[in-house]
């Protein structure tokens, strides 16, 4: 999937946001979506699957990963209770000395990361994140600066004491994993004219089992998906090509440009003109 920009810009945040939460067994997400700022995402204890990149992993305790703005994901809680903790920030929170010590440094932020604090830590780090959850609900004059300053020794904690994995586990499981050659079949094939049997047989499913599961497991319809798939790549040729909407929409696999406008304002908030624009 490309680095695509956030609807409306990587900054489209109001100060740092931190929380905690319990989700119990069987918690199902509204719908997928994805942000227009920085998502910072730990599992405390219990464990999680997420959906991302067109890629299933399963999250337990100690397990962070960094959610860049616009990346679709979504997450399922099956096997019992989860506490999670989210760090919301816009790119201009996080300090520059901070980055330049992060591995890949600036470049560590333009993708999916993950990264696990050893056993040893996971204490200390649950306590800070606490700290920062605290410090929003204060919401004094002060906290805005103090939040800050938890970030960056948040993620100075984690270049300090994680492990940080430069891939996917390949630990998801099988009934799973014909979703993910679905939606990597999408991802590969979405300026084609694709139907659902053609993705069904990439995934060795029926058509009607492949829908029932894939909306299971990803939230959203196999069309929806490749709708959005094929939005993300017209969003990233708008600002990066000078070729008419037109042009780009057909490209995109979209075969009304039309249909390619109202799905794109729906999605961005903007028309695909306004949203060239913006560059």
């Amino acid at each position: 999937m490309p680095d695509t920009p956030a609807p409306i810009g990587e900054n489209a945040i109001n100060g740092i946001f931190a929380g905690t939460t319990l989700r119990e067994a069987g918690f199902i997400m509204p719908e997928p979506h994805c942000h227009p700022f920085f998502e910072l995402f730990y599992v405390e204890n219990g464990s999680c699957r997420f959906f991302i990149e067109n890629n299933m992993y399963d999250m337990s305790g100690g397990d962070f990963m960094l959610i860049p703005p616009g990346v679709f994901h979504y997450t399922r809680y099956i096997d019992g209770a989860c506490k999670r903790s989210i760090v919301q920030f816009g790119r201009e929170h996080l300090d520059a000395n901070v980055v330049e010590l992060l591995p890949q440094k600036q470049a560590f932020l333009t993708s999916v990361r993950l990264f696990q604090a050893q056993e040893a830590y996971r204490d200390g780090i649950a306590a800070h994140l606490s700290r920062m959850v605290n410090e929003r609900k204060i919401a004094d004059g002060a906290s805005e600066q103090m939040l800050r300053v938890l970030l960056q020794e948040l993620f100075l904690i984690c270049i300090r004491e994680c492990l940080f994995l430069n891939e996917f586990p390949d630990n998801i499981h099988t009934t799973d994993r014909q979703i993910v050659q679905a939606a990597q079949f999408i991802s590969a094939h979405y300026a084609e004219h694709i139907s659902s049997d053609d993705i069904a047989a990439a995934a060795g499913y029926s058509p009607n089992y492949l829908s029932r599961k894939f909306r299971k497991s990803v939230g959203t319809g196999i069309h929806e998906y490749l709708v959005f798939i094929r939005l993300q790549y017209a969003a990233l040729e708008l600002i990066t090509t000078d070729d008419s909407i037109t042009e780009i929409a057909f490209r995109c696999g979209f075969s009304d440009s039309n249909y390619f406008k109202d799905a794109f304002k729906k999605k961005y908030g903007l028309t695909p003109r306004a949203y060239r624009k913006r560059k």
